[in-house]
């Protein structure tokens, strides 16, 4: 049988092409080896310090540490916001050995909710087993007493302590201090907007109201640091080092917590306001709003219960002394009888008939004194002079100068006392209310403006709304003859032994054609609480300081031509608010007042009765002081 050809192996050429294959596969290697080679120099010579970074990142954390807030004190010293130690009951995962038993145990011994449990097991599972959760917060002295007895039944939890803000005083100083709350999603935008977040990483708080509010930069403090030293599975090793935050700064108020508790007394049980300046500086001596309500309910997340009961038709959350909206009533007259003087509508001894009431030439409407019958009598003719309308609160007298002012002049000379825009108190919780205006009216009502509602204005009803301090702001002008100085209610700022005068500013005076006018003014108000025709007398009778002031009773709704007011047939809300302005002494005044009682009726029965008692605490208190007793 034939077997083929038979092949012959070119051992020469396959010798080659091994030779070949082998050179290029040792090529290959020394190319690997290169790249090896070069990457090893290129991570541990040339990005050998981006590398020693990111191991450091890996193996050391900063660690933001808050700094304490600052602390706010009355004019005397007193605390009024502080930080208080907030204990609460945390547990570590790791390092409970029963978590059943020991929850079942810690819920019958601190009355820990269900609700409680849930959110604290919910904790354990979504953080690390070494890291502390929250079980139960703000325990009570007796509840930490109570587990500190029983701590060692419990491994694993442990009672930490942290500071919150706290209001000592409560609702008696809301509306002034607000307060301080969880940062909102509102508050962080914000924070980012202005480049302040880095310095808020530890925060939880930040103030939403009041002082804390307007102040929270000064008050806040600069974020300090730790550096830490942590393992891969990011347990804390140790510290590397430490740096302090820098607290912020105290506050020392104007006010006078003694004072505004001497407020908050007279009001009881009513709403409205009062507010008491410090005539020397336009600093705020006290500055109540009634209802009122806790801060300390904000603090730590008011339950929807609590706010639901806040949103009731008293409107506790309104401040009331500068977001109030009044007519100013009567309260305003000795600004008119200035200006009557200033612009020569009348002169000190220009007396008008008084009827009761007030007409315009050819009008058939008659705008209605308080007083029926009118304030003059048979011996002078039933003629009525400048200190006698102040003194009685005549309407008339001011119905005619306003009506021969006209608005215009009424308020480009009222908007120099402040009237139409706020008061620039440092507060944010202001409303400028309105000082009405030909312009204004067209505006907002696109109408023109007619004599008739000029005549209302003339004794601070009609389109003409104010808030109290506003109001007190240009009695405190008034009584300083033209000084102006712009109320406020933090003086000083501390920062260790380091003392800020703040708010220390006057804004231009006001000067008249002749500076007796001031005077004419000042003395019939005097003589509304001397005389005893004045509306105030028997409020402040047997006073043993010298009082000035002026009473106003400022129409809530419109009472139809003909007909008389009668509370009893109107409802609550629809009465007459109760007003009151005053100083004291007449002739080196200290204390300016104005008081608000919504819906009681007239100011010399309501308002300047309470005016007496909060005046009566101050110049009691001064006289002991003055004498050293305690």
């Amino acid at each position: 049988m034939f077997k083929g050809p038979t092949t012959i192996r070119d051992h020469s050429f396959e010798a080659n092409l091994f030779a070949r294959r082998a050179f290029i596969a040792f090529v290959f290697v020394l190319v690997l080896v290169a790249i090896l080679f070069i990457n090893v120099y290129q991570l541990q010579v040339t990005s050998h310090d981006t590398y020693q970074t990111r191991s450091n990142d890996n193996r050391i954390k900063i660690v933001p540490v808050a700094p304490n807030r600052g602390i706010i004190y009355d004019r005397n010293g007193v605390i009024l916001a502080e930080n208080k130690p907030v204990y609460s009951l945390e547990g570590i995962s790791e390092n409970i050995k029963d978590l059943d038993k020991s929850l079942e145990e810690l819920a019958k011994l601190l009355a820990i909710s269900e609700q409680q449990q849930t959110n604290f097991l919910n904790d354990l599972k979504h953080n690390r087993r070494f890291k502390s959760q929250i079980l139960k917060s703000r325990l009570s002295e007796k509840e930490v007493a109570l587990f500190s007895v029983n701590q060692h039944k419990f491994p694993g939890f442990s009672i930490e302590a942290r500071l919150a803000r706290h209001y000592p005083y409560g609702d008696t100083l809301t509306h002034a201090l607000g307060y301080v709350a969880k940062i909102g999603k509102k508050e962080l935008l914000k924070l980012d907007s202005e480049n302040k977040t880095k310095n808020y990483r530890a925060t939880r708080d930040i103030g939403k109201l009041g002082i804390e509010k307007f102040y929270e930069d000064t008050l806040h403090g600069t974020v300090g640091s730790q550096k830490i030293e942590i393992n891969n599975r990011g347990r804390v090793l140790r510290t590397l080092s430490f740096t302090p935050p820098i607290p912020g700064d105290d506050l020392v108020l104007t006010m006078d917590i003694g004072l505004q508790q001497a407020a908050q007394e007279a009001l009881k049980g009513m709403r409205g306001a009062i507010t008491i300046l410090d005539a020397k500086d336009g600093g705020v001596l006290a500055m109540y709003s009634n209802p009122s309500y806790d801060p300390n309910l904000f603090v730590h997340g008011i339950s929807s219960k609590n706010y639901k009961a806040l949103l009731n038709p008293d409107r506790p959350l309104i401040n009331r002394a500068t977001q109030g909206r009044y007519a100013p009533a009567s309260t305003v007259k000795p600004l008119f009888a200035i200006l009557g003087l200033n612009e020569g509508i009348i002169t000190e001894t220009t007396k008008i008939h008084d009827p009761g009431f007030f007409q315009i030439p050819n009008v058939k409407h008659k705008w209605r004194d308080w007083k029926s019958w009118g304030h003059g009598t048979k011996e002078d003719g039933y003629k009525v002079g400048i200190y006698k309308a102040i003194e009685e609160s005549c309407d008339t007298f001011f119905y005619d100068i306003a009506y021969r002012l006209g608005i215009t002049k009424i308020s480009d000379f009222m908007a120099k006392f402040g009237f139409g825009e706020k008061s620039g108190i440092d507060i944010y919780e202001e409303t400028s209310a309105i000082l009405p205006t030909v312009e204004w009216k067209k505006e907002r009502y696109k109408e023109g403006w007619y004599v008739g509602d000029t005549i209302s204005v003339g004794i601070g009803q009609g389109y003409w709304s104010a808030t109290q301090i506003q109001i007190v702001n240009s009695i405190n002008i008034l009584a300083n003859k033209g000084i102006h100085n712009p109320p406020h209610l933090v003086s000083v700022t501390k920062q260790g032994s380091t003392v800020n005068l703040i708010n220390n500013d006057e804004k231009e005076p006001i000067v008249l054609k002749d500076p007796h006018y001031w005077d004419v003014a000042l003395i019939a108000m005097h003589n509304t609480v001397k005389k005893t025709t004045g509306t105030a007398h028997k409020a402040f009778k047997g006073v043993d300081y010298d009082p000035a002031g002026k009473t106003g009773t400022a129409q809530v709704v419109k009472i139809a031509q003909g007909e008389k007011y009668d509370e009893k047939k109107l409802k609550e809300k629809h009465r007459d608010n109760a007003m009151y302005v005053g100083f004291a002494p007449f002739d080196d005044p200290e204390i300016v007042i104005a008081i608000t009682v919504e819906n009681t009726g007239g100011g010399s029965s309501v308002g300047a009765p309470m005016a007496r008692k909060v005046m009566d605490y101050y110049f009691a208190n001064k006289a002991k002081d003055l004498a050293g007793n305690p």
